[in-house]
């Protein structure tokens, strides 16, 4: 009976510190897994960052600002999830955390003029306490090297509904064509004021590269048909996913573009060539083949056919609407014709009872006056 209980004893025992070794073995896993999507490597780094081109080897350039409204299509993939959760984190999220973390540096707003120096470098804590969200310092901090923890509460992650990005179009000689990178992003804000009026507050620049290690390990959706996570937001970037409206285009005066252009019709149709003109760039360029011209030819005669066609409806449509005029207009003159024939037989026919009525009174006067004349005779 001894030998038994103690045997059930031992089980016990065995299955306890099997279920706790278990825990910690999950424990760590799940630390191991936070450890290695926190910190990057220099070799990751070295990977994801984007070369920059030479100058020598750039025929034309253009510096294009956008603003990416997250409540509309594509880009809400760059808010959600609101807050932290098994599918990920959201871009503001990332960033901030990195922020806090020191890993990456962000620079000041200047309003047009962004310089990517050490000496416009954002002071983390400055950032923090200009936007009044709550931070702690973190184990490991120093003076130089400072570190701050931000609770998801305090993140606020539900008030950037927007990003300016700073886009580069340039013709590489090289490759012959034209290319489209993302160099920097910027958070936005919108806060209401005092008088409860929304207000737009730019945060800071960040230069894509810096953040490309990072964001390449948060996979985004981008189609509610197929929930398959097939693009992270570094392809959401690269891949140009995303759309906007440009705001500006880098010039001497550093003028926005409703600043050049106060009325919306002359705004939208400055944005509509400078789009066009970005994106018909490198096929102007070139001569095209005799398979494209021939395509070009029958896009034509086809566009030409579908206007003669139209053109044709149109036509035979007025020429229905003249003939139902034309016979509405004859049946009104039938009618007036026949109203103008009737009266005039009317008056005829009283113009002729009237002759006819005077012509049997000529007779009776004619009778009368040769009865008389024969009495007279017979008296003489």
């Amino acid at each position: 009976m001894k030998l038994i209980k103690f045997v059930l004893a031992a089980l016990a025992i065995a299955c306890t510190a099997s279920q706790v070794q278990a825990q910690v073995v999950k424990k760590t896993s799940e630390t191991e897994k936070k450890k290695s999507q926190s910190q990057v490597s220099s070799r990751q780094k070295d990977f994801y960052e984007v070369a920059e081109p030479s100058d020598a080897d750039l025929q034309w350039k253009k510096i294009v600002y956008r603003e990416l409204d997250l409540t509309k299509g594509k880009n809400a993939a760059l808010y959600y999830p609101e807050e932290p959760n098994e599918d990920g984190e959201s871009l503001f999220y990332i960033i901030m955390r990195r922020v806090a973390n020191g890993e990456i540096n962000v620079y000041e707003w200047l309003d047009g003029r962004e310089m990517f120096t050490d000496a416009y470098k954002y002071k983390v804590s400055n950032l923090l306490d200009r936007f009044h969200i709550l931070y702690a310092h973190a184990k490991g901090s120093t003076e130089k090297a400072p570190k701050y923890v931000i609770e998801n509460a305090d993140i606020p992650g539900s008030e950037v509904l927007s990003y300016y990005i700073i886009e580069k179009w340039e013709f590489d000689t090289r490759s012959n064509k034209m290319r489209c990178r993302v160099d920097a992003i910027c958070p936005v804000l919108h806060r209401e004021d005092e008088y409860g009026v929304t207000q737009k507050w730019p945060m800071f620049w960040v230069k894509l590269n810096d953040i490309r290690p990072y964001i390449a390990q948060q996979f985004v959706f981008t189609d509610n048909d197929n929930n398959l996570l097939r693009y992270n937001l570094d392809d959401f970037f690269k891949l140009n996913m995303y759309s906007g409206e440009i705001y500006k285009v880098k010039n001497l005066r550093n003028q926005t573009l409703r600043m050049q252009f106060p009325d919306d019709k002359a705004y939208k149709h400055a944005q509509d060539s400078i789009e066009r003109r970005l994106r018909q760039f490198d096929k102007e360029l070139w001569v095209p083949s005799r398979e494209e011209l021939l395509a070009q030819k029958e896009a034509r005669e086809k566009a030409e056919l579908a206007a003669a066609g139209e053109d044709a409806d149109e036509n035979a449509d007025s020429l229905a609407s003249d003939d139902e005029k034309a016979t509405e207009k004859k049946t009104s003159t039938k009618r007036g014709t026949k109203s103008v024939k009737s009266t005039k037989s009317t008056k005829s026919t009283k113009a002729k009872t009237k002759t006819k009525t005077a012509k049997v009174k000529t007779r009776e006067v004619k009778t009368n006056s040769g009865a008389v004349r024969s009495v007279r005779n017979r008296k003489k």
